[in-house]
C-alpha cells in the first residue's frame, strides 16, 4: 500500500463519518476551491492546496512523497523526536517500521489545526444552537487557539522526520469524527436514562474498560449517578474546546448532558452556570476509540501491521464489509 493511498483512506473515511453531514463537508472543500481560484498568482505560493480535497486543516502526511510502501506503522497518540527515534532504533534492530502515525497533530498541521474548529458553529447548529449565535461565540475561541498556537515550535518532530527520512503522517480530526459519530449513534440508540447509565454503556466499550482499569476511566464531573441524563450531546471533535459561552445556547437547544474527552476548569464553571450535567469519558481513551475505529476501516482496505505505543492500545472490531 502507499503512503498517499493510505492517508487519502484516513480522509475520505473521516469525510464520512463527519457529523456534520457529507454535503456540509463538501460545501467547505468548494469554499476552498473558489478561494483558491480568486487568489493573485503570487498568493497561491502561500495557499495549501491540501484544503481542495481534505477539509482537515490537522491532518497531513508531515515527512514522505506519498509513494513509499507501507507495510508496517508506529502508531500512537503523540508521537514527536522521541518516538520517531524509537521508530529509527526499531528498524535498526529488525523490526523495519515504513511509517510513523501520529493522533496529535505536527508540524504544519499543528501549525493551524484551529482552522477545523470553524466545524463546530455546523455541528451545535445540528444540536439547535442557532448558526448565527455558534459562529459568532467561536470566532473569539478560535482566535484565542491561534494565538495560543503562534509562538509554538511546529516543526520539531517532522524536522526529526526529515533527517530520519522515517515518512511519518498525522491523523486528528478524522478519527475524532469516528468517535463522535460512534459514541453519538450509541447513545440516541440506547438512550441512558440516568448518568449512571452513561458511564455503564462507556464502561462496555474496550477503550474505556481499559482505562478503567488503569485508573483513567469515565467520571462525572457535574451532576451524580441518579441525574437524568435527557440529551446527550457528544462533544468530541472540532480540534479542542469551543467558546465557553455557548453552554446557554446548548441548554436552551434542549440538552442536558454533554459528553466529553475533556473539559477546563473554566469551561466546567460555566456549564455549572447553566444546570448542564457533564460526563467526562477520558482523552486518550477516546482517543484510542477514534484511532482504532479508523484502523479497522484502513486494514478493510488495505494491509499494515500495527506496533503499538505513547498511550495508544490496538482492540479490533469486526465491522462488516
Amino acid at each position: 500500500m502507499k503512503l498517499q493511498k493510505l492517508y487519502e483512506t484516513v480522509v475520505a473515511t473521516g469525510m464520512n463519518a463527519d457529523p456534520r453531514g457529507k454535503k456540509t463537508v463538501l460545501k467547505t472543500l468548494k469554499q476552498a476551491k473558489t478561494q483558491y481560484e480568486g487568489l493573485k498568482r503570487e498568493e497561491r505560493d502561500f495557499f495549501d492546496q491540501e484544503t481542495l480535497t481534505n477539509p482537515y486543516a490537522d491532518t497531513r502526511i508531515l515527512h514522505g512523497t506519498g509513494d513509499e510502501e507501507i507495510g508496517t506503522a508506529l502508531v500512537g497518540i503523540d508521537m514527536e523526536v522521541g518516538e520517531l527515534l524509537l521508530a529509527d532504533r526499531l528498524s535498526a534492530k529488525g523490526k523495519k517500521i515504513d511509517l510513523v502515525i501520529a493522533h496529535h497533530p505536527e508540524g504544519k498541521a499543528f501549525a493551524n489545526f484551529y482552522e477545523v474548529m470553524h466545524m463546530q458553529a455546523d455541528i451545535l447548529n445540528k444540536f439547535g444552537v442557532p448558526i448565527n449565535v455558534a459562529e459568532g461565540m467561536l470566532e473569539a475561541r478560535i482566535k484565542e487557539v491561534e494565538r495560543r498556537l503562534m509562538p509554538a515550535n511546529h516543526s520539531r518532530a517532522s524536522d526529526v522526520a526529515k533527517l530520519l527520512d522515517m515518512p511519518f503522517m498525522c491523523m486528528h480530526t478524522p478519527t475524532d469524527n469516528m468517535v463522535a459519530s460512534y459514541l453519538q449513534s450509541t447513545f440516541d440508540r440506547k438512550k441512558p436514562d440516568t448518568l449512571d447509565d452513561i458511564i455503564k454503556i462507556l464502561l462496555d466499550i474496550p477503550e474505556y474498560r481499559e482505562a478503567a482499569m488503569n485508573n483513567a476511566g469515565p467520571r462525572i464531573l457535574l451532576g451524580s449517578k441518579e441525574r437524568t441524563a435527557g440529551k446527550v450531546f457528544v462533544d468530541m471533535t472540532g480540534g479542542t474546546e469551543g467558546a465557553k459561552d455557548i453552554f446557554k445556547s446548548i441548554v436552551n437547544a434542549g440538552v442536558s448532558t454533554i459528553l466529553a474527552m475533556h473539559l477546563s476548569d473554566e469551561h466546567r464553571k460555566e456549564a455549572e452556570k447553566h444546570h448542564l450535567n457533564v460526563v467526562i469519558a477520558g482523552h486518550i481513551s477516546s482517543d484510542n476509540l477514534g484511532i482504532n475505529l479508523m484502523l479497522d476501516e484502513v486494514q478493510k482496505k488495505h494491509k499494515l501491521k500495527v506496533l503499538t505505543c505513547s498511550g495508544f492500545r490496538r482492540f479490533e472490531r469486526k465491522l462488516k464489509n
